[in-house]
């Protein structure tokens, strides 16, 4: 079965990114629910002097100023006056919010939502989060501006990208994507990828899985082209990951086999004016990770960050003798067509990552205790069957893998000094086992909101008491 898409209908950070320089979310409550619904209505219309167009899916002739979509919490959908016959048509996971599901994700101890800052302490009034992209700041002041006329702002929560698309542990970000059926995307040309169907991201479609369709909530109307989005504000523990690395760094430098991590001969293929300590520092990143710092492919350039010749970034894939460790932050979350015990997973839990870092620069060579990380949106079809399952069962557990079943991921994973391993790979199949690893990056607030189409946004604004 094939549903013509419609891109007009879908907000426009589903199927496609942006790419602008700044973000900010702002964290709205409803008090005025008459004055909430006359903002819909009017995003929803093409805005106007006083309130923000909703921004599509549709390719743009002319480029935006900014960008401009919302995201609705259970409370929200409730606040909005949505029928209870309807709500409860929602999926058990997103009614009972990210703050219920908290332990299934990982976020406890220092990650757990007693810790997290206003106005996540109160997941109740969290109603909407409307994102604006733009690379003006004036453009997020006007919108913010608009959007205060019509609801009470509790939080803002601002973003930006960094030089080299790089996040704060180093890594360039944002690589590989899902591409969809019958959706065109420039920034994914060359791409060879598996095509995904479009029931990964949007309500209403066939999925990966043959046969399953997510249920649609009712009406029609409200849940058809909708998507849901597990928003979170992840602090990264940077100068902990670099005094990390070093303590890895002088684990490997007395072991017998270091040289296969390292070839003494060629350091400068792993990163210029390095040393063997510096070249095993990098080692342990790229395998931590699955990716060198700089994207390039553990899988495909096992022994070099910087290769010969050029790689692909995304068209690779891994078997029973992959250089790249099962335990890896990329492997975790996407096994691609790899070896997993549950072989029918194979990429039936992709989801759209949209991300921007917040907080001051990090400098490693003078480390400070400033927060800062990444506010990211895992975006697809189904919270439980795929944000969930990839937290749970993926990142934290390694149910994908019995060599790292019991193990966390590395970077994402809840770790603690006590408990953490993780296996790095030999050229001679041999592994070298590296523990003592902290918690890398701690949960700082976070909520599951609904993305409607354009259709049920209007639908909410019609609603009547």
């Amino acid at each position: 079965m094939t549903t013509k898409l419609d891109l007009a209908d879908i907000q426009g950070n589903i199927l496609r990114g942006y790419r602008r320089d700044l973000v900010r979310h702002l964290i709205l409550e409803v008090t005025d629910r008459a004055a909430a619904r006359r903002f819909l209505a009017a995003a929803v219309d093409g805005g106007s002097s006083t309130v923000p167009e909703i921004t599509r899916g549709v390719l743009w002739e002319v480029r935006p100023p900014f960008c401009f979509n919302i995201g609705i919490t259970y409370a929200g959908l409730k606040a909005l006056g949505t029928p209870p016959e309807h709500l409860k048509t929602f999926p058990t996971e997103f009614v009972q919010g990210m703050t219920q599901r908290a332990i299934k994700l990982g976020d406890f101890g220092d990650s757990g939502p007693e810790n997290w800052p206003a106005p996540f302490d109160q997941p109740d009034r969290i109603h909407l989060i409307a994102s604006v992209h733009s690379d003006v700041p004036e453009h997020l002041d006007a919108v913010e501006q608009q959007v205060a006329a019509a609801f009470n702002i509790l939080g803002v929560r601002n973003g930006r990208n960094l030089p080299e698309g790089k996040v704060f542990f180093g890594y360039v970000d944002g690589i590989s994507q899902p591409r969809f059926e019958q959706v065109y995307d420039p920034d994914q040309e060359g791409v060879d990828e598996p095509i995904d169907p479009l029931g990964t991201a949007l309500l209403g479609y066939p999925t990966k899985q043959e046969g399953v369709l997510f249920r649609v909530p009712s009406p029609h109307a409200l849940g058809f082209n909708g998507s849901f989005n597990a928003f979170r504000i992840l602090a990264q523990d940077a100068a902990g990951f670099e005094t990390y690395l070093d303590q890895a760094a002088e684990v490997l430098m007395r072991h017998p086999k270091r040289d296969q991590l390292a070839d003494p001969d060629n350091l400068e293929r792993i990163g210029e004016g390095l040393d063997m300590h510096g070249a095993l520092r990098e080692v342990v990143a790229a395998q931590m990770c699955g990716r060198w710092r700089n994207g390039v492919p553990y899988e495909l350039s096992p022994n070099a960050q910087w290769p010969e010749h050029e790689v692909s970034l995304t068209n690779f894939d891994y078997s029973h003798g992959s250089r790249c460790p099962a335990g890896s932050h990329l492997r975790r979350g996407n096994p691609r067509g790899g070896p997993i015990v549950q072989r029918i997973a194979n990429y039936t839990r992709r989801l759209v990552r949209r991300g921007m870092s917040y907080g001051p620069d990090f400098d490693p060579q003078n480390p400070d205790t400033e927060e800062r990380g990444l506010l990211g949106s895992f975006i697809g079809a189904n919270i439980g069957a795929q944000f969930e399952a990839v937290m749970c069962d993926w990142i934290n557990l390694g149910l994908q893998d019995p060599r790292i079943t019991g193990a966390n991921d590395p970077l994402l994973g809840a770790n603690t000094p006590e408990t953490s391993w993780f296996d790095m790979t030999l050229p001679d199949g041999d592994t070298i086992r590296l523990s003592g690893f902290p918690r890398l990056i701690q949960t700082r607030g976070g909520a599951y909101t609904f993305l409607p189409s354009l259709t049920a946004i209007r639908y909410l604004s019609e609603l009547t008491d």
